[in-house]
């Protein structure tokens, strides 16, 4: 299968939209390991933020949207124990890296770490990093596979939704 990766545009932000809202009527439906929750998150609001700092991405396969990932240099959550020092500029944050559930397990999300660790090469990233909520172990299972470590559990303040901790977890770009 063809996976391809672009920026976004803004004439994808409707189209996205439901892409996580098919989601997550499928996560009701199902073991919602990230926790997600229409109108909650992730959001056509959400979208758009990533969309108009220029960090959103879409995954395809032929004209059908099937994924996205936004990728920032907004830090995560202050932690001492990162393998790299780095400044914001030097580092990727992966954020809603998300697959349609018509292509869930079928290497939409490989593609678009893929694709992020590629980006990152060509900019001269140090490293990537991420948070995940401690119950999602399929993509706590995809991160450790594609070479993340793991590297805290902190309190990201999502208790209040249920999510008491997150995984902290960094790949080293070298």
């Amino acid at each position: 299968m063809n996976i391809n990766i672009r920026k976004a545009n803004y004439n994808d932000i409707d189209t996205l939209a439901q892409l996580y809202d098919d989601l997550n009527d499928y996560l009701e439906q199902h073991i919602n390991y990230p926790g997600w929750r229409k109108g909650g998150y992730p959001t056509k609001e959400d979208a758009l933020h990533f969309y108009e700092s220029g960090t959103l991405y879409i995954a395809e396969i032929g004209a059908k949207m099937v994924g996205s990932v936004a990728l920032t240099h907004e830090p995560e959550p202050e932690n001492e124990n990162w393998l790299i020092c780095a400044d914001d500029n030097e580092i990727f944050v992966i954020h809603i890296l998300a697959a349609h559930p018509d292509f869930i397990r079928q290497g939409v999300g490989s593609a678009l770490l893929q694709f992020a660790e590629t980006q990152a090469k060509l900019q001269n990233i140090k490293s990537i990093r991420l948070d995940v909520y401690e119950k999602n172990l399929p993509a706590i299972n995809a991160y450790e596979k594609s070479g993340y470590q793991f590297i805290d559990k902190v309190d990201i303040g999502l208790s209040e939704f249920g999510l008491d901790l997150f995984c902290l977890y960094e790949k080293v770009i070298l």
